[in-house]
């Protein structure tokens, strides 16, 4: 039998439970307890024998060393203060607007930014919410049971994390930048995040995630978001994790009558990352769009799973990603739409197309549709090659050579999701991602 006391998951646990934020909250001791008793007893962490992990072998995260603590005192980072303030001035998205920032896994509140929010509205660290409203956050963040081991991991060791509270009808008219920067070999963190968006309310969410390029580190995240009766939540996700770092994410969504949920997730970073996105459309006349972009190459692997439930009739949802891979690189895809006996007057369309740019580069895509209502408008599909060898003549016949022509078409099969983008300074740096990581991009820049 396994001597349980040797295994650096139990050590961890035992070392830092009691220290963890909210600790002193009954409900929330029992939910760490119960979810790592899960992961224990139950789930572990995922393998390729499971269906939903068919394709994503995370058995490397299981054999490294991980502490679950920051080893510096004042858990700031091994940055100092002025490279730090440069860095997040270089990564904030707007200098004068909100931003909360995080520093492997915590909160660090001379570098964030909040400017006149309204009476009632609550956007903080979850730390301090489970200081000032922890009873808001109990159905949050309380699960009986987990998808994963990830996910019950998470919940095991959720430390901070950002909390969004909007009371009905209040509409944040600025983007919230949510950024995560990991500095630390070795550390685990596991951001957990929520949002509650009341009835009428809404707010545009960005979620950026940026590591070093040192030694390996391991970022867990889960975002949770409820979105009441006709809210808005507009969420995006930028993962630009070190080129040795493993990311696993979760975004939970439930949203009820004529509520709107838009995801826009992009992923570039990271030695090996996985992203699962779910909305549940749990009352009439619902609408989400998942938008999706994935851009890597080398012998990066990089995982979407996205699921979209209509349980209820006269639901919208719009589903577009896209995946440009070079090197050895290895994506994979699955995005299942469920459409419930209830959800009659369901309107829903999926795709995804994929852009190999060498032989080496694989792509698992598997878009799935269930139907189990007859008064339904569905389309999925899926597609994966090589750059069309027309559109390369075409352009070659007018006076490009062959490789400005084909770092064109890759930069404009990838901008297809970047011009989807509504806040300009995110879609501006965006687009400079894109022409960094293409070919030729210096040159694409003069030409645009």
């Amino acid at each position: 039998m396994k001597d349980k006391s040797t295994d650096p998951f139990h050590q961890a646990f035992r070392h830092v439970a009691r220290t963890l934020p909210g600790a002193e909250l009954p409900w929330l001791r029992a939910a760490r307890r119960n979810a790592f008793e899960q992961f224990d007893d139950v789930l572990g962490l995922p393998t390729t024998r499971q269906e939903d992990w068919k394709y994503t072998d995370v058995s490397a995260i299981g054999r490294h060393d991980w502490h679950f603590a920051p080893q510096r005192t004042g858990r700031a980072g091994h940055l100092d203060d002025s490279e730090m303030r440069r860095i997040v001035d270089e990564l904030a998205l707007d200098p004068a607007g909100h931003r909360l920032v995080f520093v492997n896994g915590h909160y660090v509140p001379r570098r964030s930014k909040l400017n006149g929010l309204a009476h009632g509205v609550f956007v903080g660290s979850l730390a301090r919410a489970l200081r000032e409203m922890p009873q808001r956050l109990e159905a949050a963040i309380v699960s009986k049971t987990y998808t994963d081991g990830f996910a019950a991991l998470n919940t095991a060791f959720l430390a901070d994390g950002f909390a969004v509270v909007l009371p009905p009808g209040e509409v944040l008219d600025q983007p919230l930048h949510m950024l995560f920067l990991s500095d630390e070999p070795g550390l685990a963190v596991q951001p957990f995040s929520v949002v509650l968006a009341g009835a009428r309310s809404g707010c545009t969410i960005v979620e950026h995630f940026v590591g070093s390029d040192g030694d390996a580190y391991w970022t867990n995240a889960v975002t949770r978001i409820v979105a009441d009766e006709q809210a808005d939540v507009q969420h995006y996700r930028l993962q630009q994790e070190g080129p040795k770092a493993f990311h696993i994410a979760s975004v939970v969504v439930d949203q009820q009558r004529a509520s709107c949920f838009a995801s826009h997730a992009f992923a570039f970073g990271g030695a090996l990352s996985r992203t699962g996105i779910g909305t549940s459309l749990n009352a009439a006349n619902a609408q989400a769009t998942l938008n999706g972009l994935y851009f890597v190459g080398g012998r990066q692997h990089v995982d979407h799973h996205t699921r979209i439930d209509h349980a209820d009739v006269h639901g919208t949802s719009r589903e577009y990603y896209r995946g440009v891979l070079d090197g050895a690189a290895h994506g994979v895809f699955n995005g299942r739409v469920i459409v419930h006996p209830d959800a009659q007057q369901t309107d829903a369309h999926q795709s995804n197309h994929n852009l190999l740019l060498s032989r080496d580069a694989e792509i698992d895509t598997k878009p799935q549709l269930e139907i189990y209502a007859d008064d339904v408008k569905c389309t999925h599909g899926a597609t994966v090659g090589q750059l069309d060898e027309g559109q390369l003549f075409y352009l070659c016949a007018r006076g490009l050579d062959e490789r400005m022509a084909r770092a064109l078409l890759t930069y404009a099969f990838a901008r297809d999701v970047v011009e989807r983008v509504r806040i300009d300074s995110l879609r501006d740096r965006l687009e400079n991602v894109l022409l960094a990581r293409t070919p030729e991009g210096a040159r694409i820049r003069e030409l645009l």
